[in-house]
């Protein structure tokens, strides 16, 4: 249809209704939400920092009054979450590439990046500062070390630039339970370098396991996780090693006095079933294998910490 201008049919150009163009608008451009402030500060990993920092608490030596106990676990997952919102700022190119991370407030559009980086630096500085007035400065520098480690030794620096990132890395995620104890005591003992110890050594074939199934997300982007630089079956052959090592380092609670006789035989009992997915992991020839492993790793860290608490609970009342 159209209408007549001399000769010439000039033709009618459909419009379309202020609501019609409202309801296109708002399909392309995602609404803001505020749960994506939630999301911001990666509460999966948080629960588990969390966790981690409660049990070294309570494992220390030295006791601590309930309100800074609260305000300690409080600080270090504000501290992890800012962390958290600053990674995502530094890696919105990425996450726009790969699957798993599309959704990411960032990278869908629901947030602009330099509010995400706002939150995060306001999140690190008044937690680092509050757990300094409020608790100790030893527990406060060592807060700001992990933040500090995550956002620019391992975001930045190693993240895409080698496929040991996850290794040198994974330093800033064994931190809290330290923090925790030195909430408490004001200094770090060996019970939390153990600590320390089990999860540094636990990061590898937990991450790797992820990398292995989701390895066309991590060549997509270009990060060189170990499966898409040295290839699949090497990664499986690591992961086996450090799981060994890992299960080894398990006991060390029970060698250095830290738990007992219960704490053992949930180590044992979980070390064999970590072992026994490395295994498979390493036999199979496809990676269909790796998601299971990497849940059992989650479920695995979980219970050797709860195992820590449960021994400390049976020594308690003997």
């Amino acid at each position: 249809m159209g209408s007549n201008v001399g000769n010439v049919t000039v033709p009618t150009v459909p419009t379309e209704s202020a609501g019609e163009l409202r309801d296109r608008t708002q399909a392309r451009e995602p609404t803001f939400r505020v749960r994506d402030y939630a999301v911001l500060l990666k509460p999966r990993v948080m629960s588990l920092v969390v966790f981690t920092a409660i049990v070294g608490l309570i494992m220390a030596p030295t006791t601590v009054d309930f309100v800074t106990a609260i305000v300690a676990v409080v600080c270090i997952a504000i501290g992890a979450g800012a962390a958290g919102a600053i990674n995502m700022w530094y890696d919105r190119d990425i996450d726009s590439e790969m699957a798993r991370t599309q959704n990411r407030p960032i990278p869908a559009g629901r947030m602009r990046p330099g509010v995400a980086l706002i939150f995060g630096i306001l999140l690190a500085t008044a937690s680092v500062a509050v757990m300094a007035l409020a608790v100790n400065p030893m527990a406060a520098l060592l807060l700001a070390v992990t933040i500090a480690y995550y956002v620019f030794i391992y975001t930045v620096w190693l993240k895409r630039r080698t496929p040991q990132n996850i290794v040198i890395g994974g330093a800033s995620g064994a931190l809290p339970p330290v923090i925790g104890w030195a909430s408490a005591t004001g200094d770090i003992g060996l019970g939390a370098v153990v600590l320390f110890a089990i999860i540094f050594l636990w990061t590898p074939p937990h991450s790797w396991a992820l990398a292995l199934f989701r390895k066309g997300d991590y060549d997509r982007a270009g990060v060189p996780m170990l499966p898409v630089v040295a290839g699949e079956r090497e990664t499986k052959k690591q992961m086996l090693a450090y799981s060994i090592i890992l299960v080894l380092a398990t006991l060390a609670p029970v060698a250095v006095g830290m738990a007992g006789v219960l704490y053992a035989y949930i180590a044992v009992a979980l070390g064999a079933g970590l072992i026994r997915h490395a295994v498979r992991v390493l036999r199979d020839e496809t990676t269909d294998t790796a998601r299971p492993m990497f849940f059992f790793t989650i479920l695995y860290l979980f219970l050797i910490f709860a195992g820590l608490l449960a021994d400390r609970a049976v020594m308690s009342l003997m």
